[in-house]
């Protein structure tokens, strides 16, 4: 998932001055809905009443703008039904509802890793002429430009943004005193830090990363490739990246990795790797901001006063961090049932700037101006971190790619696979996929 181009995302940070147990809000989400924000949501009410179906997962990032839709909206004819799913249920889900010539769902929450795909398969309706009409009505030249490109292809908009993730490292700072460590800032200081800790005898496995088989993995992969410099395809040359040293180098540095890492790892998600931190049984994770806010909850941890955040260390020293940049917003299925302005107001009145103020400190929202370095605990490595992403690759194949080579990826990580042997392998998907693009 991901980001607009690397100096981009440099201007992106200087332009902002500035889920792990089942809850009565849904999987992986601490955010409750009872304390969703109220927002004005002023839409003309429709001749007979209308029932909007919200696909959005559960996290403490995207609760507050979901709540605040269906808080908001509910009301003149027009009922907004927003049910709890993970992540991996959105990602099947949007599948489905965008297959046929009619969905389930009249609004999706979309990212920027998967905008490129399903714009070019003309899955999503374009915003523009929405953006222009509503946009004094809902102070939408407030949200970020950069964020706004991120959410779109060939020149059309396709996501309304929301809110920004990035990695963020969360480590315990009551071990990095005791042992006098400090936060690393390469997989070389990663891995001696790790060491230290585990030495040390509390802490079996320190190092907590959302590497689940079926998901996360591939995410991880392509944020140490890309902290290498290399990306997945040169889309001038039509051609993969995996045959680059790069590509063995990354699977490499993740593996040395494993010896400080439950040995269950490739089945931990994100809301996992919370849990890792909660009990203690890890002492360093590197995942998304939005998983942040719940860390410093102390009704989640009794560690949570002892939790610091750092921006997430590069591979191999340098600006380009191990990280990934994902632009979170609300997009319209272009085989929605209801009328699309309709749609448009909801999903506008639910980044509006009450709305977004309101998210933080959960979420980094996308409005210029509302996240400051005194916003939450991790604000101050968040914004570092948005500016030393890797760039973006935003093309449809991108995502097809990361999808197809996902199990490769698992099979080299785990040993299973010899790494010349998966990069050979990789490539040759991608370069399957990239065919069907060349004129």
């Amino acid at each position: 998932m991901r980001r607009p181009r690397a100096t981009v995302l440099r201007a992106l940070a200087l332009t902002f001055s500035a889920a792990v147990l089942v809850s009565a809000c849904g999987a992986g989400s601490r955010t409750a809905a009872e304390t969703a924000t109220e927002v004005a949501c002023d839409f003309p009410a429709p001749a007979q009443p209308v029932s909007v179906n919200v696909l959005a997962y559960n996290s403490s990032a995207i609760d507050p703008f979901t709540n605040t839709m269906v808080k908001s909206c509910s009301k003149n004819q027009v009922t907004v039904n927003h049910e709890p799913i993970d992540f991996g249920g959105q990602v099947q889900k949007t599948t489905a509802t965008l297959a046929g010539d009619s969905g389930t769902y009249d609004i999706v929450e979309t990212y920027s890793f998967v905008v490129p795909q399903y714009a070019s398969q003309q899955k999503l309706m374009p915003l523009d002429d929405m953006l222009a009409e509503f946009d004094e009505k809902y102070a939408l030249g407030e949200i970020n430009e950069d964020m706004r490109k991120a959410m779109s292809f060939d020149g059309k908009l396709y996501g309304l943004p929301m809110q920004a993730q990035m990695y963020v490292m969360a480590y315990r700072k009551d071990v990095f005193d005791q042992l006098g460590l400090q936060p690393p800032t390469t997989f070389a200081e990663l891995r001696d830090v790790a060491a230290k800790i585990q030495q040390a005898g509390q802490i079996q496995y320190p190092l907590a990363l959302p590497m689940l088989a079926s998901g996360d993995i591939g995410t991880v992969y392509d944020a140490t490739l890309g902290s290498l410099g290399v990306d997945y395809t040169d889309p001038q040359a039509m051609t993969a990246n995996f045959d680059k040293p790069e590509a063995a180098t990354a699977f490499e540095e993740l593996r040395s990795l494993l010896p400080y890492m439950d040995p269950q790892v490739t089945t931990f998600d994100q809301p996992r790797v919370q849990q890792q931190m909660y009990n203690g049984s890890a002492a360093i994770a590197i995942m998304f901001s939005g998983r942040m806010n719940d860390l410093s909850q102390e009704s989640n941890s009794r560690f949570a006063k002892e939790f610091a955040f750092a921006p997430p260390p590069a591979v191999a020293g340098g600006d380009t961090l191990f990280n990934t940049l994902s632009v979170d917003g609300w997009s319209i299925p272009a085989n929605a049932a209801a009328d699309p302005k309709l749609l448009f107001e909801l999903i506008a009145s639910a980044v509006s700037p009450d709305a977004s103020k309101a998210s933080v400190p959960a979420a980094y929202p996308a409005r210029e101006g509302i996240v400051t370095p005194e916003s939450s605990p991790y604000a101050a490595a968040a914004q570092e971190s948005i500016g030393k992403a890797p760039p973006a690759e935003p093309f449809p194949w991108t995502s097809r790619i990361a999808n197809d080579t996902r199990s490769v990826v698992a099979d080299v990580i785990l040993g299973n696979t010899p790494v010349a042997d998966g990069t050979a392998q990789m490539q040759q998907i991608a370069t399957q996929i990239l065919a069907e693009y060349k004129n």
